[in-house]
């Protein structure tokens, strides 16, 4: 089972990616442990992704970007990595279902996962009212109050979309002011659903069966206060997929793959795409850009490394 490529990950940059290399006629390969489309599949509605006025829904758009890399002959395995080599020549990636193959070229799209809080009471009650998407699970809450921790522009647009359901969402944030694109900032200062609780970090998650209220500190006063809420929404930032490549090529402090400028790794035949690289803005046409220039660096390394290509 060799392939010119092989693609980890099937976010915006593993479809792009795959897109690319099946269209230059190369045999590739995209494993993905889920659905294809990453956490595009968890938004509801994408403005800033171009060709889109009105915007398009993730999933939709995930399914497009799939649709259209198959076209070409890109191959799909829903699995996720087991183990993996990546000296020699050819590369080899072992499936958890025990499915070998190899290839010529690898591109790593694995992207990232929410981070945790670390709070008393996130582990158990998570699905119980702690939550990380809101397109998933919003609709579970509606008339309730929930509150919505983090800053950043996936904090406030899911702050801004549970106010379909919730009848109050209160954004707590570390800081005393957002980090969110000025619009986004907009729309949740003019939503009279979303209130704001500034300079404080949640330090206590409580509730036996269920979430029932959040234990808050401010962080400048030091003043401790309850907030009585039904469900709590955490966006703080993400941890890249990266623990099976550990040791095998250059990763930086927190775990992203180190790249150059044509998405190269440490290890020759080696690329990475998208959320997972150091460095790189989280943003759809961000990871699209990225998949595109691996994906013409792959092809390129195997015209220089390989005599003849896959028939």
């Amino acid at each position: 089972m060799l392939f010119d490529t092989v693609i980890i990950g099937g976010g915006p940059a593993g479809l792009t990616a795959g897109l690319y290399t099946s269209r230059a006629r190369l045999k590739t390969l995209l494993i993905e442990r889920g659905l294809p489309g990453g956490q595009v599949m968890t938004t509801e509605l994408v403005e800033n992704y171009p060709g889109f006025e009105e915007g398009i829904m993730g999933p939709e758009l995930s399914a497009k970007m799939e649709k259209q890399a198959r076209k070409f002959g890109l191959e799909i395995v829903q699995d996720s990595v087991r183990e993996i080599s990546l000296d020699g020549k050819t590369k080899k990636i072992i499936l958890e279902e025990g499915r070998q193959y190899e290839a010529k070229s690898v591109i790593l799209c694995t992207g990232a996962h929410p981070r945790l809080l670390g709070v008393k009471g996130e582990a158990e009650l998570r699905g119980k009212g702690v939550s990380y998407c809101a397109t998933c699970d919003g609709a579970f809450f509606k008339g309730q109050k929930i509150a919505v921790v983090g800053g950043g522009n996936s904090a406030v647009e899911e702050a801004l979309f549970l106010t379909k359901f919730a009848k109050e969402v209160h954004v707590i944030h570390r800081r005393d002011q957002l980090r969110a694109d000025r619009i986004v900032q907009e729309r949740a200062f003019a939503n009279e659903r979303i209130k704001f609780i500034w300079d404080s970090v949640v330090e206590e998650i409580r509730g036996d069966e269920e979430v029932t209220s959040l234990l808050i500190k401010n962080r400048k006063t030091q003043q401790e206060s309850v907030l009585d809420v039904q469900g709590i929404f955490i966006y703080v930032g993400y941890i890249p997929n990266t623990e099976f490549l550990s040791g095998f090529i250059t990763l930086d402090e927190e775990g992203y793959i180190v790249t150059d400028h044509n998405m190269a790794t440490s290890v020759p035949g080696v690329f990475a795409a998208g959320d997972v690289r150091a460095n790189s803005v989280k943003q759809i046409s961000v990871a699209v850009g990225s998949g595109t220039t691996a994906a013409i660096s792959a092809a390129k390394y195997i015209e220089e490394n390989f005599q003849e290509r896959l028939k």
